[in-house]
């Protein structure tokens, strides 16, 4: 099958790369979010998809907008069978998703119609959902809606951070989207319309949705920060700075400070939350380096009462 892949970042990644190394599918060219700078020099970088397409040798697409007409054209000149998308990050119009034969099959990491939006794997973790997976689906314009094709499962780990699972979920999904067009490209999988009951969303988080609130149970303060881990990344106010926030344990059964009041005992360093308190793990403050909360807390020298916010 001749494919136009479309994705931009690491998660994409094994997707691509599945394809390229099935030899069953030709993959045309890739499409890709333009250049942008990254790092703390704001080099202008590209991106892990389109890195990797430069390394094999195919054309790179990288519209501002995916409604361009220079990309459209190009798009039709390609005449691609199916256009799977993995994380591409822009909105495809109505004249870009009736290009393919077979359609856009994009990869959503979880069980569709659960998570529909940009975050699912943080959503599954912070609702504590115990299982999640990856679906193959037509594109359709509701976001999230069209016809599915094959899913795989995943248990998620009571450690799990959203990256952890996401770095599993892209490999076996990645596995799933090739099978997906092998079905198609023989006439074997066809595409299953979504339930109207168990749809939920998972819109794209802020930073400020990454700040932690120790009001909450000790168990909620753990999935929260793990579904932001590593991005945006975990926060709280200390002593009106920022600190960021590595995942925490909970210390089951033991008495709680105040919520947010830091305890600094041999080994550990205790938050309290609405049940038990949590332990902290690595921090980093403003302008530091990441560190073990004990170091930071000895080097801070905390006092008590005082609390993270």
């Amino acid at each position: 099958m001749r494919v136009v892949f479309a994705g931009t970042p690491a998660p994409a990644v094994p997707s691509l790369r599945a394809l390229l190394d099935s030899g069953r599918h030709e993959v045309a060219a890739v499409v890709t979010r333009p250049d942008a700078p990254a790092g703390r020099g704001r080099k202008v970088l590209r991106s892990p998809v389109g890195a990797l397409a430069d390394e094999h040798g195919i054309e790179v697409l990288t519209p501002r907008r995916a409604g361009d007409e220079d990309f459209l054209a190009r798009l039709t000149e390609l005449a691609p069978d199916a256009c799977p998308v993995v994380a591409y990050g822009a909105l495809l119009p109505e004249r870009a998703l009736a290009i393919p034969r077979h359609g856009w099959i994009n990869l959503h990491f979880s069980l569709l119609p659960a998570w529909r939006g940009a975050a699912p794997v943080q959503a599954a973790i912070r609702a504590g959902d115990e299982i999640t997976g990856a679906s193959t689906f037509r594109l359709v314009r509701e976001l999230d809606a069209g016809p599915v094709f094959g899913t795989v499962t995943e248990r998620i780990d009571a450690t799990d951070t959203a990256g952890a699972l996401l770095d599993r979920l892209a490999v076996s999904g990645a596995a799933l989207l090739v099978s997906t067009l092998d079905g198609l490209a023989s006439g074997e999988v066809g595409a299953v319309e979504q339930p109207a009951d168990g749809v939920s969303y998972a819109p794209k988080l802020s930073v400020e949705d990454a700040r932690a609130d120790f009001t909450q149970p000790a168990l909620g303060v753990d999935r929260h920060i793990r579904s932001v881990t590593p991005e945006p990344g975990a926060w709280a106010r200390f002593r009106d700075q920022r600190l960021k926030l590595g995942p925490v344990t909970v210390a089951e059964g033991e008495a709680s400070p105040a919520q947010g009041e830091l305890v600094l005992e041999r080994r550990r360093v205790l938050v309290g939350t609405a049940t038990a308190p949590v332990v902290l793990g690595e921090v980093q403050a403003h302008g530091k380096k990441r560190m073990a909360a004990t170091d930071w807390a000895r080097g801070t020298r905390i006092e008590q009462g005082e609390r993270l916010t």
